[in-house]
């Protein structure tokens, strides 16, 4: 059973680094429909915002509340963020609040405060981010079934949807634990965690390949090559059963490949603000997968075999 402490430590990181993706992920979806979808638009605009609610909410709550280790990790926000939005908004006229992310980048790490007397207000923010991402999950759902009976045309892959979709029920996952008091650490079942990660970064170095012009070749074989090794590195990952020395190894390569992209994905949110990569990639969508490589490489340092 998880302690009142870790309940209330564990949730904040979680929500603090799913919410902003879920936020997001409606930005992404509301910007591919076509005008023709407007009931769409509108669903996917609702869904922004009562995610910017809960996060800020969330972010609220957190002050003073997560180690430094999670507030230093660039997994949160990162200093590309603000202008991030700032260019995402401008580019698709969908309004992004900014002083939520302000506040993440004025969060101060773990204090004095008292943890207990925040779980029962912990428990009630994450039953109802529940519920919200159940709708999310069911949005996403039908979505990508219509798109792949042809029902629905977008501008994105049906991959794409199917990633987002993935990604907010693992996180419904992780929340529907911690409410049953189960523990969620990189250290329970890491080889199911590190398959996970591996799935999702080969992911985004595809996707990443897709959306590149095609005379930006270098890159196109640098995402290619990341796509591959993420999936090799996924695969290696399911094969493991109870071997440390097996996963130890893993380990290490998943850590040094996060590491690789990290900086591939840091260099590609520059080069889009800075208008120096031709690509169909937001500056937005540049930042959340870069996010997503400092989280997994936080989790994969904090593995302990």
């Amino acid at each position: 059973m998880i302690s009142f402490n870790d309940f209330t430590v564990h949730s904040l990181e979680v929500n603090l680094f799913f919410l902003r993706l879920m936020k997001e992920h409606s930005i992404f979806l509301e910007a591919v429909f076509l005008p023709k979808d407007k009931n769409l638009i509108n669903q996917a605009e609702a869904f922004k915002n009562e995610f910017s609610h809960l996060l800020s909410h969330a972010v609220t709550l957190a002050d003073g509340l997560l180690p430094s280790s999670v507030i230093n990790s660039k997994e949160l926000v990162t200093k590309y963020t603000i202008d991030a939005e700032k260019a995402t908004q401008m580019a698709t006229g969908i309004l992004i609040d900014t002083s939520i992310t302000s506040r993440e980048l004025s969060l101060l790490p773990i204090s004095n405060k008292s943890l207990r007397n925040l779980t029962d207000e912990i428990f009630i923010l994450n039953k109802n981010i529940i519920r919200t991402l159940s709708m999310l999950i069911q949005f996403k759902n039908k979505l990508l079934k219509a798109v792949l009976s042809c029902n629905l045309f977008i501008n994105a892959y049906p991959k794409f949807l199917e990633h987002l979709l993935y990604e907010a029920m693992a996180y419904k996952e992780l929340l529907t634990r911690l409410q049953n008091g189960v523990e969620i650490s990189i250290n329970v079942n890491p080889a199911a965690q590190e398959a996970f990660w591996n799935k999702i970064m080969s992911e985004h170095a595809f996707f990443i390949r897709g959306l590149l012009d095609p005379t930006e070749v270098n890159l196109f074989n640098l995402a290619d090559s990341f796509g591959k090794k993420f999936e090799d590195l996924r695969k290696e990952a399911n094969k493991i059963k109870d071997s440390k020395n097996l996963l130890r190894e893993v380990t290490n390569k998943s850590l040094d490949a996060a590491k690789e992209i990290r900086e591939f994905k840091e260099e590609g949110v520059e080069g889009l603000l800075n208008c120096e990569i031709k690509a169909i990639i937001s500056p937005l969508l540049a930042d959340h997968v870069l996010r997503e490589a400092n989280h997994y490489i936080r989790l994969l340092r904090n593995f302990n075999l």
